[in-house]
């Protein structure tokens, strides 16, 4: 071990920051069909300004991307487009069970997939179009 690395300071975890649209839109998906458990906020209720979730030990902040008073009517699609590059991957231990609830839940999915790294896997978008993945490896499905 080096000299560098013995004195290197401890890390531990990541949060990832997003904004949204519309938070209470944000909270249905992220809370109260994934089961995130909101941890913090800028205020009471759902129409809030920043959020932190978490779920499991993963940890998500949401944050509006326009102050109230400064939000256009519809989302902007030059920013939506911009979050096809990002995609969160989640460990799920059962897929098929996972595809059905989010179906009964009326979430637009494709079936799930065989990726090219051997897991079982289904993608799905939130309100802001980023990217969620679901997977588990082949031989723990």
């Amino acid at each position: 071990m080096s000299d560098k690395t013995s004195t290197r300071p401890k890390i531990a975890g990541i949060a990832p920051y997003i904004e949204v649209f519309d938070m209470p839109a944000s909270l249905l998906f992220y809370r109260d069909i994934l089961g995130f458990e909101k941890k913090m906020s800028s205020g009471e209720g759902d129409d809030v300004d920043w959020v932190l979730l978490e779920l499991n030990g993963a940890i998500l902040m949401l944050n509006t991307a326009y102050e109230k008073a400064n939000r256009p009517a519809q989302p902007d699609p030059t920013r939506v487009k911009g979050h096809r590059d990002i995609t969160f991957y989640f460990d799920s231990p059962d897929i098929d069970v996972l595809y059905q609830y989010f179906l009964s839940q009326g979430i637009e999915l494709k079936a799930p997939i065989i990726t090219g790294y051997g897991w079982k896997a289904i993608y799905v978008k939130d309100p802001d179009s980023y990217g969620l993945c679901f997977h588990r490896p082949l031989e723990n499905n």
